[in-house]
Parts: C-alpha cells; sequence; structure tokens
C-alpha cells in the first residue's frame, strides 16, 4: 500500500461506492461528507418512497377522467420541486436555472438549430457542475449530491430538443419511422415543459422518457394508444380493457426489496476497495484475480438493481410505462424499464449485455448520438456517455476500454460464430463459453467506472496485465473484419427507400 501524502479512502456517495486517491489532509473532511452521503441516501430512500404512495394517489384520485391535465402537470411538477428541494436543497437551483435556461432556447431558437443549442448548453452546464464537484472540491462528495437529477433533466432536455427539430425542422421523408413516430409538432407550453422535465414520477432518479408519451400519458390516452393495436374483439371483449400496474408494482418492489438485501449483505463484504488491497495486488494468482475480480464487480450492481426498479415501480404506480400486450396477452409494463437482470446475469455477448443495462441511457445515447453523427458513431457515443457520467478519469478508462473491447467482440463474432450453429451441443458450449468470457470482459471494463481514480485504474490494470487491451488489440489487428459484421447505424428513411427502389 502506498504511504506518504496519499492513501486509499473509500467515500460512498451518489449511490456507489467510490475508490478515490485522496490528500491525507482531507481526511476529517471525507469523514464528515460520508456522513453527508449517507443522510443524503437516506432521503432518496425517503423521497422514492414518498414519491411511490403519491403515485398511487395521483393515478386514483387525479386521473384523467376526474380532472384536466393541466391540474395533473401542476401537481406533478410542484410534487417534483419539493422532492428536489427536501433531498438537495439550495443545490437544487442549478436544476432549475439549467431548465429555465432551456425553455428560453425552446422559444427563441429557430427549429433548425434548436437541437444544438439545447445539446450544447445543458451538456456544458453539466459539464461544469462535475468539474466543480470533483476538482474543485478535491474529488469530494458534496453534501448533496445533485448531479443525479441534473443528469436526467440533461437527457429530457437534449431529447425533447431533438425531437422538436425533427417535427418542425426536417421534412416527414427525411425521418426513420422512430423519429417520425416520435417527432413532436408543437413546442411545449411552459407548464408542459416544467412537468415533463421536474414531475415527481422521475425527477429523483429517472428514467428518461419521450415527450409524446409523458403528454399521452398526463391526458389519459396511454394506454389506449398501446390497446388499440390488439383486436380485443376477437379475444372476447366488447370493449377496451383497463390494464392495471399493481401487479407489475408488487413484482418490481419485491425486486427491490431483494436488491436491498443483497446490497446490505454482498456489496458491504465485497467493497471494491479490495481490489487495491496489497494481498490482491501483489499476492494473489492470475485466477484468483479474474475470479475476485468478477465476484467485487457482482456485488456492486445490487445499488443499481435497487435504485432503477425502485424508480420504474413509482411510474407504474402513477400509471405511466405501459407497454402493450406480450404474445400471451398479458400487459406489459416495462416501457420505462432501465434494465432487464436475467438478460443481463446471462448475456452471452457484450452488445447484449450493454443493451440490457441502463436501457433509457442507451436509447438516449443512440437517438441523439449513434444515429446521427457523420464520423465514428461507435468512439463518440462512447465518449459523449462518458461526458454525461461526469469527469472522473475512471469513466473515461471504462468507455475507452468498451470501445476497443465492443469492436473486437464483433471481429471475433462474425468470424466464428458460425462454426457453432451446426448443432445443438456446439451451440450450448458456444453459449457457455461467450457468457463466461462475456461476463469477465464486462467486469474488468467497468471496474475503473467504480474506482474513479487514475492510480487505482493502473494499478489493477497492471495486476491483470493489461489482458483485455492487448487480447482485444491482437483481434482487431489480425482478424479480418467481415462486411456483415457492420451493423446498420443510419435508420431508413423514405427518402432511402424510395431511392432504393428507383436503382
Amino acid at each position: 500500500m502506498e504511504s506518504g501524502p496519499n492513501w486509499w479512502i473509500k467515500c460512498w456517495g451518489g449511490g456507489a461506492p467510490q475508490v478515490i486517491l485522496w490528500p491525507a489532509e482531507a481526511g476529517h473532511q471525507c469523514y464528515h461528507q460520508r456522513e453527508d452521503s449517507d443522510g443524503h441516501k437516506v432521503n432518496f430512500v425517503a423521497c422514492q418512497l414518498f414519491a411511490l404512495f403519491a403515485a398511487f394517489w395521483f393515478r386514483i384520485y387525479l386521473s384523467p377522467g376526474k380532472t384536466s391535465p393541466d391540474v395533473r402537470h401542476a401537481f406533478a411538477t410542484i410534487f417534483g420541486i419539493y422532492f428536489v428541494i427536501f433531498c438537495f436543497g439550495w443545490y437544487s437551483v442549478h436544476l432549475f436555472v439549467l431548465v429555465l435556461m432551456c425553455y428560453g432556447i425552446m422559444v427563441t431558437a429557430s427549429v433548425s438549430s434548436i437541437h444544438r443549442y439545447s445539446f450544447f448548453v445543458a451538456m456544458g452546464y453539466l459539464t461544469i457542475c462535475h468539474i466543480s464537484r470533483i476538482y474543485i472540491f478535491h474529488y469530494g462528495i458534496l453534501t448533496t449530491d445533485f448531479s443525479g437529477p441534473l443528469m436526467i433533466v440533461t437527457q429530457k432536455i437534449t431529447t425533447l430538443a431533438f425531437q422538436v427539430h425533427d417535427g418542425l425542422g426536417r421534412r416527414a421523408e427525411d425521418l426513420s419511422a422512430e423519429q417520425h413516430r416520435l417527432a413532436v409538432k408543437v413546442k411545449p407550453s411552459f407548464l408542459q415543459y416544467l412537468s415533463y422535465l421536474l414531475n415527481f414520477m422521475s425527477v429523483i432518479a429517472g428514467p428518461c422518457n419521450n415527450f409524446k408519451d409523458y403528454i399521452a400519458f398526463i391526458e389519459g390516452r396511454h394506454t389506449h394508444m398501446k390497446l388499440l393495436e390488439v383486436n380485443w374483439k376477437q379475444r372476447g371483449f366488447q370493449s377496451l380493457p383497463e390494464p392495471s400496474p399493481t401487479g407489475a408494482v408488487i413484482r418490481k418492489l419485491y425486486m427491490t426489496l431483494v436488491s436491498l438485501l443483497l446490497f446490505l449483505t454482498l456489496t458491504k463484504t465485497f467493497p471494491v476497495t479490495c481490489l487495491v488491497d496489497d494481498w490482491f495486488v501483489h499476492k494473489a494468482n492470475f485466477l484468483t484475480r479474474l475470479c475476485y475480480l468478477y465476484i467485487v464487480m457482482q456485488a456492486s450492481k445490487p445499488k443499481y438493481y435497487f435504485a432503477w426498479t425502485l424508480a420504474d415501480a413509482v411510474n407504474n404506480a402513477a400509471g405511466f410505462g405501459f407497454s402493450g400486450v406480450d404474445k400471451n396477452g398479458n400487459f406489459c409494463w416495462d416501457l420505462l424499464s432501465n434494465l432487464n437482470i436475467w438478460k443481463i446475469e446471462t448475456a452471452t455477448s457484450f452488445k447484449m449485455y450493454l443493451e440490457n443495462w441502463n436501457i433509457q441511457t442507451a436509447t438516449w445515447l443512440k437517438r441523439v448520438c449513434y444515429e446521427r453523427v457523420p464520423w465514428y458513431p461507435t468512439v463518440l457515443t462512447f465518449v459523449l456517455s462518458a461526458l454525461w457520467h461526469g469527469v472522473y478519469p475512471g469513466y473515461y478508462f471504462t468507455f475507452l476500454t468498451g470501445t476497443l473491447v465492443t469492436v473486437a467482440a464483433r471481429t471475433m463474432r462474425s468470424n466464428y460464430r458460425h462454426y457453432f450453429l451446426s448443432s445443438k451441443a456446439l451451440k450450448v458450449a458456444y453459449d457457455v463459453v461467450t457468457w463466461a468470457v462475456t461476463q469477465l470482459a464486462v467486469s474488468y471494463t467497468v471496474a475503473p467506472f467504480v474506482m474513479l481514480a487514475v492510480e487505482p485504474t493502473i494499478s489493477l490494470y497492471k495486476s491483470m496485465y493489461f489482458y483485455l487491451h492487448i487480447i482485444s488489440l491482437l483481434i482487431i489487428l489480425f482478424l479480418p473484419v467481415k462486411p456483415h459484421a457492420h451493423i446498420q447505424r443510419q435508420p431508413q428513411t423514405l427518402n432511402s427507400i424510395n431511392k432504393k427502389k428507383k436503382d
């Protein structure tokens, strides 16, 4: 263990264990900040539980049939503002300033550039807050870490700005089917804008959602729009059914409770600080390090499962999040789900893992960056994701490593997967091996994300001999990139389809 003016110290903030290199003179400050951070966690859980009860009340007593959309907008906004102030005190001013600035852009900027101005102002303000929180406060965790709600609001501001640009600033034939479906053709009123960004269901922990879906929910059209896609008369119904979210909410609360128990046991037993212990770095053999890294990274997940599943349950309790009917005729309430735990834990590819982790953020990245940038979409999407998360160096280690691993995994899959599809036994063997490789690769890649600083990250990767970096580079350099490995990035538009027909 390193001695001198610095040492490894464990602090808790923003819902994640953070290993940071802390100057010795800041030790006393860190103790108090950890206490404050624990208080912030209590506030967060209290707010989300209160939001859960408020959501049931909102759905029952302020249903669209009993009150007007303006009243529903107003109550959702007032509750949201109260929760933010309760959790974050005067730091909540940052949230309100950003919202007001971007509404000014919404009403004054031209539709041809509204998305650019909104994107740069929102991301710029978020980045300034990240920098001040980390470097001005010397890697400190603020008394109340307001960056979480600011990150969610940034996603919503940019999502709405791009959708307004699609609806008012682009020709319909230049839009993909999804962009056309989500395009906003009338700028929102001030009340609608505030309600969308600051409503109590998602202001604390998200997730991001589409403006048109939210307005349909407030106006009582949310479930009907999905139900109309099914022929209910053939199923014996004379009118549209009224799906209840109660069952979905109960299931998600059960998962929340399980996640909380795992956090209180598994996460506390295997803290991320173990990865910089002298035993791990210098004494354990490589295979032990590999397995222990996997266990520690597994132990870091329950807090995310808890927060995201609870946030999903809050939205569902209010009646928001209905996604339609599955093939068995069951009602689905996963429109706003942020993760699929089963698919995460059984993922057999890096792509499958990422597609089921932080789903709404991945969707946001795809819609505002990956599908729109003309060059290096994968790299720029990872960079935007890192910048959105913050400016801790560990984030950039994770996302740059992730870029390398994604390209290598895609190359390996395109070169070898078809050899294992000839029989069921080979396919099972392939799935088992790729599951193990995926889980170990993800553990290696995301470790810097929870370690945050440069020195513990380098220490970890040196102890692992940079094995995944080296293997990924060798794959990229020596294996051919086959044409079918390239995934279509730009969504098909009406113009592109017509052009293909002419050709």
